[in-house]
């Protein structure tokens, strides 16, 4: 949510941040609406006090027996009383619409986000790893996997497309990413493990943006809760409505969960293998910070969302997103993207977001800065995977592919993977 006291003072700057967007202008229409709310309140305000005024006066004529005076002051007390439900009413309608529109527009990006209308502008801040060679044609993880127990078949059966069975050894496999990730994000860099709720309500699914622009992409319950499509939802929404403590922050939360996306917007993209499922897991982190902590904060998280990779041995590169590819809640993002052999391109597995205090206001979560009794600032939130398991596998079974279909496990993985050091082909 914006700032609205900020488009007032600076509407230019407002619609030059939408611009970068590829929106058009916004301001006009939203202090329009802004200044007939306010214009409505104050009417309001003043009609009560004179209903009030009134009503004692009302009182004292008649004790005075001045009941001219009391006739007609009773008068003015009904029509106010007339007046003010339709007065409140379109009130909340303008409010209603302000709120709609400020609702419905993305983050304004920061300053240092590149220009650009989509990913063919993002800037590249970032590599580690060398991209291995092999001596016989790396296969893609959808031709691998099958001989592995991947199977994409059954799961087309039971649930249609974008779902897939993990069976023995490769299902183990999944499992391990997952503990290993958690591990790191927990033990290693900091961040308390939550088991959240997979459904939501929708003051949480609006207070993270996905709701109301991203309806489409969401599972519904048949009792109107939504499944998450990230447990940045859950996890941010653990302090809404909150007013924390300066000395509590930052906070960092991680979880492991199911994430279910309906990929409305993915039709004939990525249709074959692992890459866009409808139901994937994922580790996700997110922290709550001041304002000043937040870009500190960002560069840890990404951190330790590259951590991950570099213990797994796999490369890299860090990417600093456009204006025009972020994602609806950020300010600034960077993606990692890992290396795929099977497909010679290096391919989206973690993005991290600082989302300054936009979550932060559609959530009413704030914080009472030390020395300061009364007043309260909002705050400022971060997300980031770290990192998407099934992308994870996809991206161990090209990378440490051999020859005859097997697939070595990395050495980070291999205490959780009960001895087993290699997958081989049924």
């Amino acid at each position: 949510m914006h700032d609205i006291r900020a488009i007032r003072d600076n509407p230019a700057t407002f619609d030059a941040g939408l611009a970068r967007r590829g929106l058009a202008p916004h301001s006009a229409e939203i202090l329009a609406l802004d200044e007939k709310r306010r214009t409505l309140a104050t009417e309001l305000q003043g009609m009560q006090t004179r209903r009030n005024e009134a009503s004692k006066a009302i009182g004292q004529a008649k004790a005075k027996k001045d009941e001219a005076t009391a006739s007609a002051l009773m008068a003015e007390v009904a029509a106010i009383k007339e007046r003010m439900p339709a007065l409140e009413t379109e009130e909340q309608e303008t409010a209603a619409a302000l709120d709609m529109i400020l609702g419905a527009l993305p983050n304004i990006p920061a300053d240092e986000v590149p220009e650009g209308a989509d990913e063919d502008a993002n800037v590249e801040v970032g590599q580690w790893g060398t991209p291995g060679t092999f001596d016989f044609d790396a296969q893609e993880h959808a031709d691998i996997g099958p001989a592995l127990g991947l199977d994409f078949e059954s799961a087309a059966a039971i649930s249609g497309a974008r779902f897939a069975v993990l069976k023995g050894g490769i299902a183990r496999l999944n499992r391990a990413i997952g503990q290993f990730m958690l591990d790191v994000q927990t033990e290693v860099n900091g961040y308390t493990e939550v088991a959240p709720p997979l459904m939501v309500r929708d003051e949480a699914a609006f207070g993270t943006g996905q709701l109301p622009k991203f309806r489409e992409d969401l599972f519904q319950t048949t009792d109107g809760r939504w499944l998450i499509s990230t447990a940045e939802i859950s996890l941010t929404n653990l302090v809404r409505e909150q007013i924390l403590d300066e000395a509590q922050l930052p906070l960092r939360f991680t979880a492991l969960t199911p994430c279910f996306r309906s990929e409305a917007g993915a039709a004939g993209r990525d249709t074959r293998g692992m890459i866009r499922q409808h139901q994937f897991d994922k580790v996700e982190m997110v922290a709550i910070s001041t304002p000043e902590q937040s870009e500190a904060e960002h560069d840890r998280m990404v951190r330790a969302a590259e951590m991950i990779l570099e213990r797994l041995g796999l490369p890299y590169r860090r990417m600093m997103l456009c204006s025009g590819d972020m994602g609806f809640t950020a300010r600034k993002t960077f993606d990692l993207e890992v290396w795929l052999p099977g497909q010679g391109k290096y391919r989206e597995i973690s993005s991290v977001s600082n989302c300054g205090d936009f979550q932060g206001r559609r959530m009413n979560a704030r914080f009472r800065p030390a020395g300061d009794a009364k007043g309260t600032r909002f705050v400022h939130t971060l997300n980031g995977s770290g990192l998407a398991v099934g992308r994870t596998l996809v991206a161990i079974l090209e990378n440490y592919q051999d020859a005859d279909g097997s697939v070595r496990i990395p050495d980070a993985l291999k205490p959780y993977m009960g001895g087993i050091e290699r997958l081989t082909p049924a």
